[in-house]
């Protein structure tokens, strides 16, 4: 099938920016700056890849302010070059768009509430009061229950659960395997045995967030847990019960958030942090790859908690001497003593 191919004028005109060089050049496709060809749009956001830029087959290209003469390629100048790059992609990538309808295997329970212009796959099960909004695309073998809410234009990506009386946003993405309102791991111990405190609180979630595969988020022990706009998160993520994360925070995977947890705002969460429970973390905070947050964070800012990495044979070394740190830091305090009592002393028998 032969894609449809657009002016840099047109694009310009639709996102803004301004052409140098023929603004007539079409493109039908993005790529990255070492594998274009003619006829695709690439992008350049960092000075680091000038050799690959002047390297590039790239029918045209996507720059900023500083780079606006880097190259003679036709090109579209904006002031972001990486969002510009992401909102063209979209543009001439759209989603496929799903037939409205019901597929004769799923399962619909009385007094569910479907949107006619829905697409509810195959073997999807809907529980009984749900609400499916506008133009939302169910896929195939995913688990809506009951009283759940969803809004307008959702897509839910295959085998995606939702447990009863959640609510979902406009515009969600929901990645295969997610499971949305299981239970948090609420439990109680009572004379040596475990007792499951329920969980009664729902998962709330607003417009615009995308939810990446395998990622579970739970319902609140009695408050809701609740995801703000905007969010993104990565695949493998474990959100615990009555957490909650600000408008247009990014957490990439394998990040671990225990319980009663508040993320700010604009908050950037490298891959496989750990966030204790019960801290509140403020916004526009950037928290490192594999670091451990082990208490509230009140001021905007970067952390990190990495060890570095060397060879096994001096990490060991290393290792042996942090176990001793707490007495090296006792002999330390205990050394200036000492040295401020002798300046003490000596200076008393000089005035003398």
């Amino acid at each position: 099938m032969k894609r449809k191919a657009y002016r840099l004028a047109d694009i310009v005109a639709r996102f803004g920016g301004r052409v140098l060089g023929d603004a007539d050049t079409t493109v039908s496709q993005v790529a990255a700056l070492d594998s274009a060809q003619a006829g695709h749009l690439t992008f350049l956001s960092s000075s680091k890849y000038h050799r690959q830029l002047a390297a590039t087959h790239a029918g045209a290209v996507i720059v900023g302010e500083a780079d606006a003469e880097s190259t003679q390629l036709p090109r579209i100048v904006s002031g972001n070059p990486y969002a510009y790059f992401a909102k063209v992609s979209s543009f001439l990538n759209p989603a496929p768009q799903m037939l409205p309808g019901i597929h004769p295997s799923a399962v619909i329970a009385e007094g569910a509430q479907i949107d006619p212009t829905a697409h509810i796959g195959p073997h999807v099960a809907v529980g009984a009061g749900a609400r499916i909004g506008a133009r939302c695309a169910i896929m195939a073998g995913c688990s809506i229950g009951a009283g759940v809410t969803i809004g307008e234009d959702a897509l839910l990506h295959p085998r995606v659960v939702v447990y009863h009386d959640c609510v979902l946003g406009n515009r969600l993405v929901a990645h295969s395997g997610a499971v949305i309102g299981a239970d948090g791991f609420g439990i109680a111990m009572d004379e040596g045995r475990w007792l499951k405190i329920p969980q009664i609180g729902r998962v709330v979630i607003g417009d615009d967030v995308e939810i990446g595969a395998n990622t579970t988020i739970d319902r609140g022990a009695l408050d809701d847990t609740v995801i703000g706009d905007g969010v993104k998160l990565d695949n493998q993520i474990q959100v615990a019960h009555n957490v909650r994360i600000g408008a247009h925070t990014a957490i990439a995977g394998c990040v671990g958030i225990a319980g009663s947890t508040t993320i700010g705002r604009h908050c950037r969460i490298g891959g496989s942090a750990g966030i204790l429970g019960h801290l509140q973390i403020a916004d526009h905070v950037e928290i490192s790859s594999f670091t451990l947050i082990n208490k509230s964070i009140h001021e905007p800012g970067s952390y990190t908690g990495i060890f570095p990495f060397s060879g096994n044979g001096e990490w060991r070394k290393n290792a042996v001497h942090l176990r001793h740190l707490d007495g090296l830091a006792k002999r330390i305090k205990q050394l200036e003593q000492e040295i401020a009592a002798f300046k003490s002393t000596h200076q008393g028998k000089e005035t003398a």
